[in-house]
């Protein structure tokens, strides 16, 4: 599966965030998108999942327009963005009954997919009265329950301590180890592993 951007140019309260960005990543490998605060990070991110259009250019799966894909191309991404994007009202193991629906199944059952994010035991728990850091791996675990090859990834660290540091840099290699394509943004460094890495900085605009 490859992923590609073509000459995009995106906007923000008119001013140009980037423009004739150019990227073209495959199965295996990550993109680290970088650069300065408000260099536009966020607004890539979204949209390359389809959340916004850019000004111009286009974004290739496969060769195809993703918005020509439609929902086919979103059974094969998921994003995890700033927020935890999980229903504080409902338990852990119903959020991720909830995640699941939305895509295709994935390899991880719920019960081991809360397990590998050390949250064996909450299943019941209302997502409510989590802490921040439990909350994150929750949101994390949907990467788990969906078969996506594409992760799209806008700060993964936040509010983790360094197990859950670990353990997304654990994931993400696992996943490009076995055939996965990794969009990610961090202002921590980040170990990839023996994975082929291209890096994009948006400080430049370009």
């Amino acid at each position: 599966m490859v992923l590609s951007g073509h000459a995009l140019a995106c906007t923000r309260d008119d001013r140009v965030l980037f423009q004739d960005l150019n990227f073209r990543v495959s199965d295996g490998q990550a993109l680290l998108v970088e650069g300065r605060n408000g260099t536009g990070k966020t607004t890539l991110l979204r949209t390359l999942c389809g959340i916004r259009r850019p000004d111009e250019g286009d974004i290739h799966c496969d060769g195809n327009c993703i918005y020509a894909l439609g929902s086919d191309y979103h059974h094969h991404m998921v994003y995890v963005g700033h927020m935890d994007g999980i229903k504080k009202e409902l338990t852990a193991e119903e959020n991720l009954k909830v995640l699941s629906a939305l895509g295709r199944a994935g390899r991880w059952g719920i019960e081991d997919a809360l397990a590998r994010v050390r949250l064996r035991g909450f299943e019941d728990v209302h997502a409510g009265k989590f802490s921040a850091g439990q909350r994150r791996r929750l949101g994390l675990a949907r990467l788990l329950v969906s078969r996506a090859e594409i992760w799209i990834l806008d700060e993964p660290f936040t509010s983790l301590d360094r197990y859950g540091v670990e353990l997304v840099e654990e994931l993400v290699a696992e996943h490009m180890a076995q055939g996965g394509l990794v969009v990610v943004t961090s202002h921590h460094p980040m170990n990839f592993g023996e994975a082929a890495v291209q890096r994009l900085d948006l400080s430049a605009g370009t």
